[in-house]
């Protein structure tokens, strides 16, 4: 357990740490608290945690509401939600979500300089039962001729 909280842990400073140093340790630190919560603990849950975009030409951006809904007993607070690279930009809800109500999580994926298919991993920090989950932009940058 101690093992999977400590990789849970590395992993939430590592996905923050280009972001904001500072808030890195914080969410580290949240993470590790929340990773053990009670049966009263919201939980989140997507429609859909992978977007396929298909083809798309190399420069265009995409586009792509995440949909989710907190099926937990207590209000689902997301503080944060990091990508992979720069080149995908989530936006994350500032309200709290009560339980058996839905939000989104909106991404932009821009494909300059980008080619070849794509994985974009999105991580989630909340208050939920986990703290910490992802979901997928995947696709197939065409590079123009």
């Amino acid at each position: 357990m101690m093992k999977k909280i400590f990789i849970l842990a590395i992993a939430a400073l590592s996905f923050t740490a280009c972001r904001n140093a500072n808030n890195s340790t914080d969410q580290a630190t949240g993470s590790k608290s929340n990773t053990v919560a009670s049966a009263d603990a919201p939980v989140i849950v997507f429609e859909r945690e992978i977007f396929d975009f298909e083809k798309i030409d190399q420069g265009e951006k995409v586009t792509h509401e995440f949909k989710f809904k907190n099926t937990g007993k207590s209000p689902l607070i997301i503080s944060n939600a990091t990508a992979t690279c720069g080149c995908t930009v989530p936006v994350v809800p500032t309200e709290p979500i009560l339980p058996g109500k839905e939000g989104v999580i909106k991404v932009v994926f821009n494909s300059a300089g980008k080619e070849g298919m794509q994985d974009k991993v999105i991580t989630v920090n909340s208050n939920a039962n986990p703290a910490i989950s992802t979901v997928h932009l995947v696709g197939d940058v065409r590079v123009k001729k």
